[in-house]
């Protein structure tokens, strides 16, 4: 009995110490995997937009935001380098050198600009206020509305090392690109873990697209030369067939984000459409700061009334360039503009485009100048809701 009464503690206290050393393991793992499952410091958010649908004015909103870093189409420079390739081809070189930018590590410039580098040499470097404003340029506070002819005229000589070294202390690391046609592509980005990755997906009415690209033929003739696989020729889009891979890429994305997307997405895409942003500036702006976890400030709301209350629908050498307009002007000019046969031309190879982002197409001239007509469908029938996403599906 003696004996058996010793055998029943001696497993008491090993059932005791073994059920102690689970507890123990649990508490570790659990607490290693809260580690893990922490987001990084940063915040990444990427403009996922077009040429000319507006992308430039809002990167300016987030730009001149005092907590972002913030950088304008930086794989133009994986563009320019390699030409002869095409888009398809180029989308891994874009989504590293992306990454990179989003981690703060810009030695991946050393494979496009390998000469030593002041600010000057990264593309439209002067519209980030970032980069015009400590610790990358001592002209400039974080709060100030910089100017891209100011910052051009006092920070280009700063070193192209200030570019890291500012980029690490920001809170929010925002980069406008026009060079991804593939949601998918970025599944990388969006799993990884060192990545706090969000996306703004900006898209503009075709027909004013193509208004605002008649402006800027010659600029955009080696870009439509790699969406088109050309080998490096240029190309003037007169037949509309970039347009057609512009429109097909949105309606993929805006799909792929929207028809039963991966669990990685939630809470990680957001469309807006140009028109709707100049209509109502605020509310537009108020509903992307959220999503990024940013805050708009007074000067910031001073800032958006002015550069949206401008005269006039701009002239055609501001064609790249954000000045004070009246944006809702803007976003209508093509429809006194345009000739209706061209409209005709732009509606069939972007039809599936605009009924799936909200526009109304026209039938006649008529339709096309009666400013009374909106063309613009409320989005709220065209909104995804993730409440009714169920991943299984």
């Amino acid at each position: 009995v003696y004996l058996i009464r010793i055998s029943s503690t001696i497993v008491i206290l090993f059932v005791m110490v073994q059920t102690g050393f689970l507890v123990f393991m649990y508490a570790r793992y659990s607490s290693f995997m809260l580690q893990s499952e922490e987001k990084p410091s940063q915040v990444h958010i990427l403009i996922l937009s077009s040429w000319r649908s507006g992308s430039s004015f809002v990167g300016q909103l987030f730009s001149q935001h005092p907590s972002v870093f913030y950088l304008m189409e930086p794989a133009w420079h994986v563009w320019v380098t390699m030409y002869q390739n095409s888009a398809k081809v180029l989308h891994m070189a874009v989504r590293d050198l992306v990454r990179s930018v989003f981690l703060c590590d810009m030695s991946v410039f050393d494979a496009y600009m390998p000469w030593k580098r002041n600010l000057s040499d990264l593309f439209q470097w002067a519209v980030s206020r970032a980069l015009c404003s400590a610790p990358a340029c001592d002209s400039f506070q974080r709060t100030d509305i910089t100017s891209e002819m100011a910052c051009k005229t006092l920070c280009g000589r700063y070193p192209f090392t200030k570019v890291e070294e500012a980029c690490k202390t920001y809170s929010h690391v925002v980069i406008k690109e026009v060079r991804f046609f593939d949601l998918k592509v970025l599944y990388p980005l969006l799993t990884d873990p060192s990545l706090n990755l969000k996306i703004i997906h900006l898209v503009r009415d075709p027909r004013a697209v193509v208004k605002s690209r008649e402006q800027s033929v010659k600029a955009l003739a080696r870009d439509n030369g790699i969406v088109l696989s050309t080998n490096g020729t240029k190309v003037e889009d007169s037949k509309y067939k970039v347009m057609q891979e512009i429109c097909r890429s949105h309606v993929q994305i805006y799909e792929t984000a929207t028809l039963k997307p991966p669990s990685f997405l939630k809470d990680r895409y957001l469309m807006i459409r140009f028109e709707d942003l100049v209509r109502d500036p605020l509310s537009e702006i108020s509903e992307m700061y959220k999503f990024a976890d940013l805050s708009l400030t007074p000067t910031l709301k001073s800032w958006v009334y002015n550069i949206t209350h401008g005269q006039g629908p701009g002239k055609k050498k501001e064609a790249f360039k954000i000045t004070s307009r009246d944006a809702v002007n803007v976003s209508q000019a093509w429809r006194n503009v345009l000739s209706f046969q061209k409209i005709k031309k732009i509606q069939e190879v972007c039809k599936g485009a605009i009924n799936m982002l909200g526009y109304q197409l026209v039938d006649s001239e008529k339709e096309q100048r009666d400013l009374s007509l909106d063309l613009v469908l409320p989005r709220r029938q065209n909104q995804f809701s993730w409440s009714s996403f169920n991943p299984k599906n």
